[in-house]
């Protein structure tokens, strides 16, 4: 256990690293739309000027009869809006997502120390690993598009992103840090 969870610190290095390349990085800038700084500042103090505090809204609600006539007819709004702002390298946003790509890399490591006996080569193991982060992705990333209609390209690249995340992670604690296989087969 120990091993594994060296393992799992080692496995959130990783996730942290690619995770910047991805959504640090210019190279973020693919799964966004783009508006010009005038278009910016006038959404910016629409936002201020109607939405009540920080949260998530849709835009209409089709929450009532009329919200929902609005909604068919479209154009329509999911906002992830923070009253407040931050700022865009804020060091306490580092830091928290590097605990939390910690909790993740242990709960990767624990499932696979759970089967570590059963599935003692690495390729075996490699093969969970993907195959389990393809699926999480798929689910947590492009049910927007499918269940919201949500833009495509932005949803597809954070499935790229954050798979990319969760299968670099869980290789590294796969290939180094779980017991090795008992019959001669090195892990």
């Amino acid at each position: 256990m120990p091993r594994m969870l060296i393992g799992s610190l080692a496995a959130a290095v990783a996730m942290f690293i690619t995770g910047f390349i991805f959504f640090a990085t210019p190279l973020s800038y693919l799964a966004y739309g783009s508006a010009d700084v005038t278009q910016q500042a006038a959404i910016q103090q629409t936002l201020a000027a109607n939405l009540p505090a920080t949260g998530t809204y849709s835009v209409p609600s089709a929450a009532t009869a009329n919200g929902a006539v609005m909604y068919g007819k479209g154009p329509i709004a999911t906002i992830h809006y923070n009253a407040g702002g931050f700022g865009v390298a804020d060091p306490g946003v580092l830091i928290a997502g590097f605990v939390h790509e910690l909790i993740v890399a242990i709960l990767m490591g624990f499932a696979l120390l759970t089967v570590a006996a059963r599935v003692p080569d690495f390729p075996s193991r490699a093969k969970l690993v993907i195959l389990f982060s393809l699926a999480g992705g798929v689910l947590m990333s492009l049910g927007e598009p499918i269940w919201y209609h949500h833009d495509w390209a932005h949803f597809i690249y954070l499935f790229v992103g954050d798979t990319a995340m969760l299968i670099v992670g869980g290789l590294v604690i796969a290939r180094w840090f779980l017991p090795r296989a008992e019959s001669g087969v090195t892990a």
